[in-house]
C-alpha cells in the first residue's frame, strides 16, 4: 500500500503505482517524482534523505498525519465510486440478460 504502509523510496512507489493498475505499462518516473514534490509542499507526505551504505542517496518518502487524514477521505470517496461502478455493471447485464432473452 506504499506509503500508508511504511515509508518509501521513489522507485518503491512506482512499482506500487504499477501493482494496482493505476497505470498502464510503466508509470512515468519524471510525474511521480513532481507529484511527490506536490504532495510534501501540500503538507501531506514528507522525505528525507538516507546515505546509507556505499552508494548514492536515496531520498525517502512517509505520509504525514495530514496525508493519512486526506488518504481516509480519498479510500471513501473510491468506496463510493466502486459501488456505483458495480451496480452499473449490475443493472447492465440485467439489461443484457431481459434482451438475450427476448430474442430467443
Amino acid at each position: 500500500m506504499g506509503l500508508f504502509s511504511r515509508p518509501s523510496y521513489g522507485y518503491e512507489l512506482i512499482k506500487n503505482i504499477q501493482q494496482f493498475g493505476f497505470v498502464e505499462g510503466q508509470a512515468p518516473p519524471g510525474m511521480i517524482y513532481r507529484h511527490l514534490r506536490q504532495l510534501e509542499e501540500d503538507g501531506l507526505v514528507s522525505s528525507e534523505w538516507k546515505t546509507e551504505g556505499t552508494g548514492p542517496a536515496k531520498r525517502v518518502y512517509c505520509l504525514t498525519t495530514e496525508g493519512k487524514d486526506v488518504l481516509a477521505v480519498w479510500v471513501d470517496y473510491m468506496k463510493g465510486q466502486a459501488n456505483n461502478l458495480n451496480t452499473f455493471i449490475n443493472q447492465y447485464q440485467v439489461v443484457q440478460k431481459n434482451k438475450t432473452r427476448s430474442r430467443q
